[in-house]
């Protein structure tokens, strides 16, 4: 509740925006008043497990690139099975990227990916990581 704008954006995940909304929200007096109310009523939450506590993932800290047509999943539902596993889709390919995911008609994000020594893989090994194996 006391922390200043350069110590929230130490915090994992919070930038600018989220720390200035944070620090005006501590800074209103109206707010302060109920948090006090709150506390003063014994109020409890429970504390989060968050992603601490959540089964690892595993594509968590990986970054793909989707290029071609894959046989049975649409762009979308792979980009959104990727992230439900902590994994990252990007737009374009560079030396970060972790994976290609190729499809029939790769083009130029193949080609790239090739010259930069990206591994490339194909929609069944990529349900095989998105499985863990």
């Amino acid at each position: 509740m006391k922390a200043s704008v350069p110590q929230l954006l130490e915090v994992a995940d919070v930038g600018p925006i989220v720390a200035e909304s944070v620090y005006g929200f501590f800074n209103e007096p109206h707010n302060l008043e109920v948090i006090d109310g709150l506390l003063k009523a014994r109020i409890e939450w429970a504390e989060s497990e968050g992603e601490a506590g959540a089964a690892p993932k595993p594509l968590a800290g990986k970054t793909f690139v989707l290029t071609g047509t894959l046989p049975t999943l649409a762009r979308e539902d792979a980009k959104e099975m990727i992230e439900s596993q902590g994994g990252k889709v990007a737009g374009s390919v560079s030396k970060k990227t972790d994976y290609v995911v190729a499809g029939a008609e790769a083009g130029s994000k193949l080609a790239k990916a090739e010259a930069l020594g990206v591994a490339v893989i194909d929609e069944a090994r990529l349900l095989a990581l998105l499985d863990g194996r």
